[in-house]
């Protein structure tokens, strides 16, 4: 398998940044069975930090954060792909949007070493369509 696209809703939490902050919000959702295909965390500003949570089930997901009365901003939409590693995967991919016209604000991705590898893309909202056809979607 070259890779395969799909669709997928993130959702942001915005907390303090300290000792644990990342364990408490994943804990608590691992903890009622919420299982993420993705997560990010970068700070943003002061003493904030922000994490990115994409779930594998978004309505659970916003039930769980409701019951453990974590706020979340969301849903966004971005793509995520994942397939075979290979030497000039994320370029090609790159490529395609480039040539659609689509503007990539933001992207995460990693080899699990073995050859296969996982990406997230953050397109703005007016242009989700458009990669995603770009992509083969």
């Amino acid at each position: 398998m070259p890779f395969s696209v799909r669709p997928i809703q993130y959702f942001y939490v915005n907390t303090r940044d300290e000792v644990g902050a990342a364990y408490h919000v994943l804990s608590a959702f691992a903890e009622r069975g919420v299982n993420l295909l993705a997560f990010t965390a970068v700070p943003s500003g002061g003493e904030r930090a922000q994490f990115a949570l994409f779930p594998e089930d978004p309505s659970r997901f916003t039930a769980e954060a409701r019951s453990a009365q974590i706020e979340i901003e969301g849903p966004h939409h971005a793509l995520f792909v994942h397939g075979d590693d290979s030497l000039g995967r994320l370029a090609g991919i790159h490529e395609r949007l480039f040539k659609a016209g689509v503007d990539v604000y933001a992207s995460s991705g990693v080899s699990d070493g073995r050859g296969s590898f996982g990406y997230v893309v953050y397109v703005r909202e007016d242009q989700f369509e458009q990669a995603a056809d770009a992509l083969g979607l």
